[in-house]
């Protein structure tokens, strides 16, 4: 009898770790899509510019791609479950705090909270994973599922965004997330506590990165003297997070992992993609409102082609990138980035509404078709024991390059709308003419 309750108690271990795990990601990746339609909204109710909604939009992804270098290793050092304990915490009470807020500092503080328990979240819920399922078989089947909660938020974000704001109001794109960490929280506490390791932390590492990519971010969104200052803080937080990696003995980016072009390609391929795309669905969420006069609900809808397409193109990517190797459908991705930016240029204040659908398809059907070939090249050229490094830098480069897109085209877009939309769509395109260039010379074609 005990020899059947064993496997029995087992199996719904696995089962509750994966929900947590897939409700952490899913939270989290919900989080990157679910407040941009909610956007304008929030700008007039809070009585703030696009300047105030640029740190709306960048607190989260910025703080993300911080602490994403680290966070694994926290992870190590804690536990998993403690530290997706912690993150849920974390991020369900930031929530809340966002939803409450009475002006615009208290949200964009509560975004950067957020963004700072994402990270602890991301590479601990696959640990969880990892630790729940020791059966490669069943752990692949897991992984699949843990993938597939992001993919769908991803998908969510924008309808489920614009569905809240246009009937309960802009804060209950925050206050949706509580009851989700509270489920989290509650099945966690009924799971075996993951075992503590020792692992060391790189303390000056991470907070010269953490300034480095503030001070960036803080220099274009504000710009004039105090951007010109926060510019300068970059340049001295850059230069002594590369000194110290060099002269650290557990440093938190070892600098041959770049020798690898793999790696190089990748993280700079990574972040062409999502400065574009990120910057773009920023701009197009306060087109479709502020230019055009849609509502929040009707915004989601605009976005969905694009975000349905994403998890659908997944699919095929895994199955290009395994027959023809990751160069090909990287290439073609951005390639179909570099159209749906040059597609942006025929958009006007009169533009119909079926262009303005078509020009977002692009970058779907790229993004879809990228990001998985770029992953598995960076996955297939290192080796296993520096997999979740490189898989954290590429992560980290991801998501700062949407903070930065956010940030940039924001800036250029803060006169003239229009003129700033075609502005940036020629800065994302020679940005990915560079990157696919890049790619086509330095990555294998197999």
């Amino acid at each position: 009898m005990a020899q059947t309750l064993i496997p029995t108690v087992e199996k719904r271990s696995g089962v509750r770790a994966l929900v947590v795990a897939a409700l952490g990601f899913f939270v989290l990746t919900l989080d990157t899509q679910i407040v941009t339609v909610a956007m304008p909204v929030i700008g007039h109710e809070l009585h703030g510019g696009i300047n105030a909604l640029q740190w709306v939009a960048t607190g989260y992804t910025l703080m993300l791609a911080a602490l994403l270098l680290s966070a694994g290793s926290m992870s190590d050092r804690l536990g998993a479950s403690r530290t997706v304990e912690i993150g849920l915490i974390a991020f369900t009470l930031a929530s809340a705090a966002g939803g409450l807020a009475p002006g615009l500092g208290v949200l964009i503080g509560a975004r950067f909270v957020q963004g700072a328990a994402a990270a602890a979240i991301l590479p601990a819920s696959l640990s969880l994973v990892r630790q729940a399922f020791p059966d490669t078989a069943a752990r692949t089947r897991a992984i699949a599922s843990w993938t597939a909660a992001g993919g769908a938020a991803m998908a969510a974000g924008p309808l489920v965004g614009g569905l809240l704001t246009s009937t309960l109001g802009w804060r209950w794109v925050f206050f949706v997330n509580v009851p989700i960490g509270i489920v989290g929280l509650v099945l966690l506490a009924r799971m075996p506590r993951s075992l503590p390791r020792r692992v060391p932390f790189d303390l000056p590492g991470q907070i010269s990165v953490v300034v480095a990519v503030a001070a960036v971010t803080y220099a274009v969104i504000q710009g004039g003297r105090a951007g010109l200052v926060a510019l300068a803080v970059f340049v001295a937080a850059a230069v002594f997070f590369v000194v110290s990696q060099s002269r650290s003995a557990h440093p938190m980016v070892p600098p041959q992992l770049f020798r690898s072009a793999a790696v190089t390609v990748t993280t700079a391929t990574g972040m062409a993609l999502n400065f574009g795309f990120y910057g773009v669905v920023f701009l197009m969420a306060l087109y479709f409102e502020q230019l055009r006069g849609l509502s929040s609900l009707v915004t989601g809808l605009m976005f969905l082609p694009m975000t349905a397409l994403i998890t659908v193109v997944n699919l095929l990517a895994g199955r290009l990138t395994g027959r023809y190797g990751p160069r090909l459908p990287m290439l073609v991705g951005q390639a179909l980035l570099f159209a749906g930016m040059l597609g942006l240029l025929a958009l006007d204040v009169g533009s119909s509404f079926w262009l303005q659908v078509v020009v977002l398809l692009p970058f779907g059907l790229g993004g879809g078709l990228a990001v998985p070939a770029l992953t598995a090249a960076l996955m297939g050229s290192v080796d296993a024991d520096r997999a979740g490094m490189a898989s954290g830098v590429l992560n980290a480069g991801r998501q700062f390059g949407g903070a930065l897109g956010v940030a940039v085209f924001g800036t250029l877009a803060a006169g003239d709308f229009i003129a700033g939309l075609h502005l940036s769509a020629v800065l994302g395109a020679v940005l990915l003419v560079i990157t696919g260039t890049v790619t086509t010379i330095f990555l294998r074609p197999r």
